[in-house]
């Protein structure tokens, strides 16, 4: 494959396009489902294929093959010339890429337990005995299980010299309970709803979940909040769980910061961002608790990896510092508007598909708070902790957000239970309003594998670092 490839970027040179690149992609996918003592769904899939970008009169081509011949490389390549060069016929201005060095080395992510070689018997089992657990409840009517893993190989090359080798192993899990009354319907799940949690890691970061240990709790929160009080309709303190601030640091930091959103090149499937050019180290995003970055270099996080697919290296940058919104997500292309370099977030979700700017590990930065602390110093409040809906206007300002669950804080401590708890608030002010982040001992990372974006829609896997944190002021509840 490697003779093949360079082949490939000597001819693109011959071509004398501007620039050239190809990327390889073998993926295998294994898939498990499990529902109400029944295995539902097993799946595994495999595919492989390359695709060729190039610029060319100052307009991007691209096209794509699963046949990994020689010759259909170069065929492929003399296809996304062509489309360059109707698409330059159409273009408003050049295509002008940032300068980056042209790096040759290979990645490995962290792995102690290749979870391809686990059992398929093993990994049923485990998912239909938590299940078990969940249904030893009349009240609970549905009880599912979940386990994905991926593995994935690239090859990046460019006809800059660039040539790097991937390969990446992810693994998730979670079990969600369904409990019903009558006209009532709750759920809770763990480690997180949305599929459960992911990482990349191998089958020790299924293990380490300890799904038969929790299966009991989550049973019986969800009964619990069959007969719990409605979330009261308010203005209050309340505090968020990092499974939570997870979702907000996405849907608010994470989209309305990727740079083709603001320049408006990638904007038709989900709108653009309130962070406009003029915004940069000039807008209060939040208080002075309040610090984003962008790490695609966390051991384990589901946005890690060595290298984006421009070959760009992964890194660790600041999108708000101390309150201030101090960057964006960048690609070669859109980092030269702003005379920088890309921070390596072009990411595509397959061999087919042209890169797109992506979220890597976004996260909010831990505090110095312990959570017990936290919640003493609240005299009264919401802690409202897990997700379960999410609304957001499409230039990421206004939004609403439900939990599964929610417990009243009264006297600085944790009272009774709040089922449907929604909370509301436009970015800025919200952000603002961020008093308290809890400490590295209370902050995870979360992995969200079904990130959405472009058209055609790209699935990205993608992660967030967060901690409880507190709000002031912050509208609860449904108006009637």
């Amino acid at each position: 494959m490697e003779d093949k490839i360079k082949a490939t970027m000597d001819y693109l040179r011959k071509k004398k396009v501007d620039y050239g690149d190809i990327r390889h992609q073998k993926k295998l996918i294994e898939s498990i489902k499990v529902k109400n003592r029944n295995v539902e769904a097993i799946s595994r899939s495999e595919d492989q294929g390359f695709g060729i970008r190039v610029v060319v009169s100052g307009a991007w081509g691209f096209a794509a093959s699963s046949i990994t011949t020689e010759a259909e490389m170069k065929r492929v390549a003399n296809r996304a010339i062509q489309i360059a060069k109707a698409s330059a016929t159409t273009k408003k201005e050049n295509v002008v890429l940032s300068e980056e060095e042209a790096l040759v080395d290979q990645y490995l992510s962290f792995c102690q337990i290749d979870p391809f070689t686990v059992s398929l018997d093993k990994k049923v089992e485990l998912l239909l005995n938590a299940t078990q657990i969940l249904l030893k409840s009349d009240k609970i009517k549905v009880a599912e299980g979940s386990m994905d893993f991926y593995k994935t190989e690239k090859i990046f090359c460019s006809t800059e010299g660039a040539y790097i080798t991937q390969a990446v192993l992810e693994s998730g899990a979670g079990i969600f309970a369904t409990a019903v009354e009558k006209s009532e319907v709750q759920r809770r799940s763990y480690p997180n709803s949305h599929r459960g949690d992911f990482a990349t890691r191998g089958y020790e970061f299924i293990e380490e979940m300890k799904l038969l240990e929790n299966a009991e709790k989550v049973r019986e929160e969800a009964i619990q909040l069959l007969s719990a009080d409605p979330c009261p309709d308010i203005t209050t303190t309340i505090v968020i769980s990092g499974s939570q601030m997870a979702l907000q640091v996405h849907e608010s930091c994470g989209h309305p910061t990727e740079l083709d959103r603001v320049l408006g090149t990638e904007i038709s499937l989900a709108g653009g961002s309130f962070l406009t050019l003029d915004k940069l180290n000039k807008l209060e995003y939040g208080s002075d608790k309040v610090s984003i970055t962008a790490d695609a270099t966390i051991p384990g996080g589901l946005g890690t990896f060595g290298y984006d697919d421009e070959g760009v290296k992964a890194q660790r940058v600041f999108l708000v510092k101390d309150g201030l919104f101090a960057g964006y997500l960048t690609s070669r292309e859109t980092a030269k508007v702003l005379n920088q370099k890309s921070n390596g977030t072009m990411r595509a979700d397959g061999w087919n598909r042209i890169p797109l700017i992506r979220m890597t590990n976004i996260n909010l930065e831990p505090g110095e708070w312990d959570l017990d602390d936290l919640i003493a110093d609240t005299k009264e409040g919401i802690f409202m902790d897990m997700n379960k809906s999410w609304s957001i206007d499409d230039k990421r300002l206004n939004f609403q957000f439900g939990t599964e669950i929610a417990w009243e804080i009264k006297d600085g401590k944790l009272g009774k239970v709040y089922k449907n708890p929604v909370y509301t608030g436009m970015t800025p002010e919200f952000w603002n309003s961020c008093d308290a982040v809890c400490n590295k001992k209370f902050w995870r990372v979360w992995g969200v594998p079904n990130c959405g974006k472009g058209e055609p829609m790209q699935i990205m896997h993608v992660a967030h670092g967060a901690s409880p944190t507190r709000f002031r002021n912050i509208k609860v509840g449904v108006s009637k």
